[in-house]
């Protein structure tokens, strides 16, 4: 038995994550219209009406577009806390009162032989929280939208066996972007997106024996590059003491194409 992911689109366009053991499957937002997340699920060859529920980490329009739209055609049931529930109602239209599940926030919903944890982070959203998926001893870690990692959510996603972590913006190329500076305050506060090298420090206290995968998420389509964002991450966790290819591998993750279904 394995828990297997695909990271179906993750950037500042657009964000979603497939998850799957062998008698469930999970997706954690959904950015983008209902068609383009049929198209997801065909290239990596599952099914949403399958699907044991949708979880939602916060209301903003790139985690949250196709939710409705998923929800009522395939009847899934739909996973978020209060605040969040009352933040987004009237952005994903009507869902039916049973389909409506409240998760709260550090609390763990179990599906089977999977436990979802979910943990809060430090967004402008109203009460915003990311998932540790665990399964047979194994744990696989999605963080993004957070302007900080604190002490506590490093203990909690500590030790994973697979990360998918926020590198949304190199410092330098948003400071001298188009970015207006109201927009690029929000973005450098405890309240916006971690940069690459502040989510690399981050890293290198958390990374352990077990980790072997580390994929880069939610990069800003105006404020980094793939290339880049690996690059500084790897030297910045190299000057920590960990070297990418040796105990744990870094993965690039896209806009607009799935990775491979992958076993933690």
């Amino acid at each position: 038995m394995s828990l297997r992911y695909s990271i179906l689109a993750s950037g500042s366009t657009g964000n979603s994550l497939y998850v799957e053991s062998d008698e469930h499957s999970f997706l954690v937002d959904a950015g983008f219209s209902g068609k383009q997340m049929e198209a997801f699920f065909q290239h990596i060859d599952r099914d949403i009406s399958k699907l044991s529920g949708i979880f939602v980490t916060h209301e903003h329009s790139d985690h949250i577009k196709g939710i409705g739209v998923l929800a009522r055609k395939y009847k899934l049931p739909v996973f978020a806390n209060e605040k969040t529930w009352q933040a987004m109602e009237r952005l994903v239209g009507d869902i039916p009162l049973e389909q409506k599940m409240i998760f709260s926030t550090e609390s763990v919903t179990s599906f089977g032989a999977v436990d979802i944890e979910s943990f809060g982070v430090s967004h402008d959203a109203a009460e915003p929280m990311f998932y540790v998926f665990h399964h047979s001893g194994k744990k696989l870690v999605l963080i993004t939208d957070t302007g900080y990692v604190s002490d506590r959510m490093k203990g909690i996603i500590s030790n994973a066996d697979a990360y998918i972590f926020e590198s949304n913006h190199d410092v330098q190329m948003l400071r001298m972007g188009r970015y207006p500076w109201s927009i690029k305050r929000r973005i450098l506060s405890d309240l916006g997106h971690v940069s690459n090298e502040d989510a690399a420090i981050a890293m290198s206290e958390v990374i352990g024996d077990n980790t072997k995968r580390v994929y880069l998420a939610h990069l800003s389509l105006d404020n980094n590059m793939k290339d880049l964002a690996r690059m500084s991450v790897a030297q910045t966790l190299k000057s920590q003491g960990l070297i990418v290819g040796e105990q744990f591998d870094l993965y690039d993750t896209d806009p607009k194409v799935p990775t491979i279904l992958t076993a933690v």
